[in-house]
């Protein structure tokens, strides 16, 4: 059994027996419960730790573990009205009122009750995650020599380097900065590169994520739409024009949630506009290490086409890795990779040397290689089944773009169905799915759903949780079946 599963399972079955303690009673002993159990040792500590971290037992090295004694009283609530004022002041009259709402980024970080399949996943299953390369390469860097000191405020320059060749082009590493995690980097290019209340494009849909970043920093998200091809030039430029904008953030290659891909014709357009506007491009590149295997060569990120500076650029190894492992990088060139570099310190000093050390030992290894193809053939094999799966038990939902890279599908919802409702239905019906509303920044031109195929164990999981969502649109898109606008056929790429 998985070690996590077992951990679970140990902690639930001690919680029920509990009450068979008196408060301060001791538990038996860690010998007792590996051989009634039949568990190893770390399974007891770590199902032991967990009910401690509930406060449900308490820990003596030594002695043992004991039932923990009720709290003596509870303390009073104070009175924290006073904060709806303190938090909505502005004052200045003119900025965009600022607004943290997570709602859109949980949606895909939350958990999912047990039992419950996990369509609505933004990593990879722990099937799919290279943890005993990451274990390897954490037990590695800390041996290194002073791999706990104080690393380089830009990043150990070998990482820097690394990164900088995989962007390509121009970019050299002393154009780089390593940063904690790519919503980090995000965070940080933009309070660089917009002012509070000032206009952003994004693409429509995008990364919810994004829009959060944008709102909670006062700044406002202009849409601009995309297809299949990616964001649309002409549109593109109509809005530079209309916002007065001087900043487009963009995911050019398997862009979330549609999967598409900015078409050849369209980078240097995309660039040429930006450059006339006056403009940055944030290309966010979060996924070119999650190519499926029949992608085919992949289209260097638009930094690497870029000598005059107008875009800045973000990658990231934790898609591919683990939520965890949050190592990315900034590139960019010219004066604004000092405002970068001094938004990064002030925020969070530097990302810490053991990860950086252990992110080099990774990528240096020969398991980086292995994991990546095998994460390549694994997404294909995935993707393929989710894609059959719907087609086969759920046609009335329009696929019009099967991607060639990232963990999710995009599905348009017959005209007239509400997205929330689908989704409380298939959590009803024990499968847990994205609605699409928080992917765009105005009003959405449709009701549309997100389905992840990498976060859950395999193609059979794929296959129950499809036939669970059948369920949920029975119930949900009761009478709506007949009212989808017809869609281009969906076809896998041979």
């Amino acid at each position: 059994m998985h070690e996590r599963s077992s951990v679970g399972e140990l902690a639930n079955q001690l919680r029920s027996e509990l009450h068979r303690y008196s408060p301060g009673g001791k538990l038996p002993s860690s010998r007792a419960l590996v051989e009634r159990f039949r568990v190893s040792p770390v399974t007891v500590s770590r199902a032991l730790a967990q009910l401690a971290a509930e406060g449900l037992v308490v820990t003596r090295p030594g002695a043992g573990a004991f039932r923990a004694r009720p709290p003596v009283s509870a303390t009073p609530a104070g009175d924290t009205s006073w904060q709806e004022i303190a938090l909505s002041a502005d004052g200045t009259a003119d900025l965009v009122p600022r607004s943290v709402d997570a709602s859109g980024v949980l949606a895909s970080l939350a958990a999912p009750a047990p039992g419950v399949m996990e369509f609505n996943g933004g990593y990879l299953h722990p099937s799919l995650q290279p943890e005993r390369a990451m274990a390897a390469a954490l037990s590695r860097a800390g041996r290194r020599p002073g791999a706990w000191g104080r690393p380089p405020m830009e990043g150990l320059p070998e990482l820097r380097e690394w990164f900088a060749r995989g962007i390509g082009g121009p970019v050299t590493a002393a154009e780089v900065l390593v940063t904690a995690g790519g919503q980090a980097a995000l965070t940080t290019a933009l309070r660089a590169l917009a002012p509070p209340g000032a206009p952003v494009l994004v693409e429509s849909p995008t990364y919810p994520g994004m829009l959060a970043i944008c709102r909670a920093s006062g700044l406002r998200p202009v849409p601009v739409p995309v297809d299949a091809d990616g964001v649309k030039p002409a549109l593109l430029a109509d809005a530079f024009r209309a916002s007065g904008a001087r900043v487009l953030i963009c995911q050019p290659l398997f862009q979330n949630p549609t999967g598409a891909v900015l078409s050849p014709e369209r980078r240097p357009e995309v660039l040429r506009i930006a450059r006339e506007a006056g403009a940055f491009v944030i290309e966010d590149d979060f996924v070119r290490r999650l190519v499926h295997e029949d992608a085919g060569p992949l289209p260097r990120p638009l930094a690497a086409d870029d000598p005059d500076g107008v875009v800045v650029h973000v990658g990231s190894l934790t898609k591919a890795t683990s939520p965890s492992f949050r190592v990315s990088a900034l590139a960019a060139r010219g004066p604004v990779l000092d405002r970068l570099r001094a938004i990064q310190v002030v925020d969070t000093f530097f990302v810490p040397r053991p990860l950086q050390e252990a992110a080099l030992e990774l990528v240096g290894s020969p398991a980086w290689p292995r994991h990546l193809r095998a994460v390549s053939a694994q997404l294909r094999a995935r993707r393929d089944a989710m894609t059959a799966a719907v087609r086969l038990h759920l046609p009335e939902l329009a696929l019009p773009h099967i991607p060639l890279g990232g963990y999710h599908l995009w599905l348009r919802l017959p005209d007239g169905a509400d997205d929330a409702a689908l989704t409380a239905a298939a959590l009803r019906a024990g499968v847990a799915i994205t609605p699409g509303r928080p992917y765009f920044s105005a009003e959405p031109p449709a009701a549309h759903i997100r389905l992840s195929f990498a976060a859950v164990a395999g193609t059979g999981e794929i296959a129950e949780g499809v036939r669970r969502l059948r369920t949920a649109c029975d119930e949900a898109l009761n009478g709506l079946t007949g009212r989808r606008r017809p869609a281009p056929p969906a076809t896998i790429p041979p």
